[in-house]
């Protein structure tokens, strides 16, 4: 989507190079929603979360396990974007 928007951006290997937990608080911020609200379902469940972890807790155990959060997602430094569904990447475009 954005290649054919001729929008330049940098992709990064969440998994080889994960967000440490100071630049997830960020991206929360950005994003304007909790670690909660960013967490994928299924994962959460295969890595054995109980649904009982603070926020503090949840972007720990992101850092350390980067396909908890949800992707893919569009940052501009400013603001930033999920993009599931995909329409949502429109907001930056």
């Amino acid at each position: 989507m954005l290649a054919e928007r001729d929008v330049s951006y940098v992709y990064r290997e969440y998994v080889e190079e994960p967000l440490t937990v100071t630049e997830l608080r960020s991206l929360f911020r950005r994003l304007d929603r909790s670690p909660r609200d960013a967490l994928r379902g299924r994962d959460a469940k295969k890595a054995g979360l109980s649904g009982d972890e603070t926020d503090a807790e949840l972007v720990k155990l992101m850092a350390q396990h980067p396909t908890l959060l949800e992707r893919p997602i569009l940052d501009d430094g400013t603001r930033a974007v999920t993009g599931r569904p995909l329409e949502k990447l429109e907001a930056l475009i």
